[in-house]
């Protein structure tokens, strides 16, 4: 796309490709790059070169964190801001009064970019940038699109800090996390803890107020110990001005929300987290951001970073803008960002949001109001392309993290590679699987044999994709209950259904995620301006819930059958899943070296005596999982620890709505 010039700027020839740069600069995996140190006497776009200026209009530059924003130096803070429409900009702020004007930037030739170093401000200042769009009288007062941290909402200034600074102590978990959190964690546990910081505990003697980063940190480890999960996901951190958008509608994308303390304290977060030996994914929304005045929308008088046709740049369903993924800086923009938190907040993985609405022209769009691509198809290329060079670019500079992608639809290879024709993400969300299994739980369990196959449909496409089976927070709010809620029949056969539900979650194939409440069986759905009921836990039944979750998570962890073969078709057999007039399903997982366990649920409320089972082998099959115990306040029907296998059938006592698991013991 044609960039606008200044007219009046400084004669400047644009980057030439260097003659010794073949590929973009890179970060070795886990490395901080050094602080830019601009000296007093040096211009003030020295901390910006040609190689920058052309990787930046390249689509290609990955660390733009380190050169746009605002940076401190012995000699001042240094500004560079992105704004080719602009005919002049300043920095405006607490330093001199709020005055455009006071305080100009340079245009660094026809690069767009405008620079400068002001001696006089310091770290702390709050600021924003007063740009003068061409031929337009109003003065657009913006928030710096890369400022690493920002004022407390609903306040919209950006601050100058120095975040970088901060002391890491989780060098070990770093130096070991690719087997247990990225590429090579296929065979590993994945269970993740699905958070929203700002409603996962409360202060009500406070105000009712939410904790800090760093109050967060001792009881969000305690209640991961307590509960056995092997990561925690973080509903999106960025800084955000409506706090009921959950941080989805991104005005800050380089600064970690003030509304729970700054920069450091998230990493202090993060790195006690790391320390106790939890991986961290965060959520990352690169499908749209809001249009508030002070944010990326009509940044400087022009679409800047969104497309100027609505048919390609609004989102119906969020009111929102969509990125031009097709102009080569906005690509810089977003791959450098998810760089950023991947390199400065050491976060182990990204959990990239409403992935279907990037790939889709046509996303939640009725005929004619969409713009077909090159070829006449509704694939968005520019968003597919850019999901691609993520993927080979944060796999490529820190192999041991994660990518996850939220993708809906059935588009084909989202978690192979790029150079097998996919998109090139770790793992899928399985929301198929989702949907089926929740909408069969809904049944009342006298008519649960007719919809059988909600079940067992996922097993025809189980092992297309690396997926992760999510009970997310999208389940649990605008009405549509908790899970708890869902469940059919009297309070004793919701928990049992729950557990049931849980039981069935972690003896599939797959990574597993339940959102929090969840755990201990929360009542009401989740509502993000109050925390999580914690009271709920004085009584039995949720008490066992979480009893139950625990013992899942410790299972799952500790038997290689139940995660080591998770992507590969060969870690799972049916015994029987055509017993639909019984409601019932019995299938095996299977380890790497041969480790077996049987799974068998029960679906209705008539529990099933002397109930016989094919098994691969004979000897015994200890019973390591019932969640009809008695522990998690159920009815306590069981097998007393297990039963015997002889020439290769087993008869077993399976609960009402239970689920059992049976490891062989040779």
């Amino acid at each position: 796309m044609p960039r606008k010039t200044n007219p009046d700027a400084p004669a400047k020839p644009r980057a030439r490709r260097p003659a010794s740069k073949t590929h973009p600069p890179t970060v070795a995996a886990g490395a901080t790059a050094p602080a830019s140190v601009l000296p007093a006497a040096a211009t003030s776009n020295a901390w910006l070169s040609g190689d920058d200026y052309y990787w930046f209009h390249q689509g290609r530059h990955l660390r733009l964190y380190d050169k746009l924003g605002a940076h401190v130096t012995a000699a001042g803070v240094q500004f560079a801001v992105w704004a080719p429409n602009a005919e002049t900009v300043s920095v405006i702020g607490d330093f001199n009064q709020w005055t455009a004007g006071a305080h100009r930037l340079t245009p660094q030739g026809d690069s767009g970019v405008w620079a400068g170093l002001l001696p006089e401000v310091k770290e702390g200042a709050i600021y924003k940038y007063a740009l003068q769009p061409r031929g337009g009288a109003t003065i657009l007062e913006k928030a710096d699109p890369f400022a690493q941290a920002t004022e407390v909402p609903p306040r919209t200034g950006s601050v100058v800090a120095s975040p970088e600074a901060y002391a890491w102590s989780d060098q070990e978990w770093m130096g070991k996390r690719a087997q247990a959190n990225g590429p090579n964690s296929a065979n590993a546990p994945i269970s993740i803890y699905e958070l929203h910081t700002g409603s996962f505990m409360r202060v009500p003697e406070e105000g009712n107020r939410s904790l800090s980063y760093r109050e967060l940190a001792p009881r969000l480890i305690a209640h991961l110990q307590r509960s056995g999960f092997t990561h925690v996901e973080f509903l999106p951190v960025m800084e955000h001005p409506f706090f009921g958008s959950w941080g989805y509608q991104v005005t800050g994308y380089f600064a970690p929300s003030s509304r729970y303390g700054s920069a450091h304290d998230l990493m202090y977060l993060i790195d006690q987290l790391h320390r106790h030996g939890f991986g961290v994914l965060l959520d990352w929304v690169p499908s749209h951001f809001p249009n508030d005045p002070h944010g990326l929308s009509e940044f400087d008088g022009s679409h800047l970073y969104e497309h100027a046709d609505p048919r390609q740049g609004f989102h119906p369903d969020w009111h929102s803008c969509i990125f031009n993924y097709g102009r080569h800086e906005v690509r810089s923009f977003l791959l450098s960002n998810a760089m950023f938190w991947l390199d400065r907040f050491h976060a182990d993985g990204l959990r990239v949001d409403a992935v279907a609405s990037m790939l889709y022209l046509d996303y939640s769009r009725q005929p004619g109001e969409w713009i077909p691509n090159q070829f006449g198809g509704r694939e968005n290329l520019e968003a597919i392309s850019l999901l691609r060079q993520l993927n080979e670019d944060v796999y490529g500079n820190f192999p041991g993290i994660q990518t996850i992608a939220e993708e809906s639809t059935a588009w084909p290879m989202v978690s192979r590679p790029t150079y097998l024709g996919g998109l090139g993400f770790g793992m899928k969300w399985d929301m198929g699987w989702m949907h089926d299994t929740l909408a069969f739980f809904a049944h009342d369990p006298i008519h649960r044999k007719y919809h059988h196959s909600q079940l067992t449909f996922r097993q025809l496409y189980a092992w297309q994709e690396n997926f992760v089976l999510p009970l997310s927070h999208d389940e649990v709010v605008h009405g549509k209950a908790s899970l708890l809620a869902k469940m059919p029949g009297d309070e004793w056969q919701r928990f049992a259904n729950l557990r049931l539900l849980y039981g069935l979650q972690y003896g599939q194939s797959g990574k597993k995620l339940l959102f929090m409440g969840d755990e201990f069986g929360q009542g009401n759905e989740w509502n993000h301006d109050s925390s999580i009921e914690w009271h709920l836990l004085q009584y039995p039944v949720h008490a066992g819930m979480l009893q139950w979750v625990k013992d899942l998570n410790n299972a799952y962890r500790t038997t290689p059958a139940l995660h080591q073969l998770d992507f590969e078709s060969r870690g799972f057999q049916w015994v029987d899943c055509n017993d639909t007039e019984q409601s019932t399903l019995s299938w095996l997982r299977w380890g790497s070296e041969g480790d077996c366990v049987l799974i068998v649920c029960n679906f209705t409320p008539v529990g099933r005596l002397d109930f016989q089972l094919g098994v691969p082998r004979a000897g015994h099959w200890r019973e390591i999982l019932n969640s009809d115990a008695v522990d998690y306040c159920g009815s306590g029907q069981g097998n007393l620890g297990g039963v015997w296998s002889d020439e290769g059938a087993i008869t077993i006592n399976l609960p009402p709505l239970g689920c059992v698991f049976f490891r062989h013991e040779p």
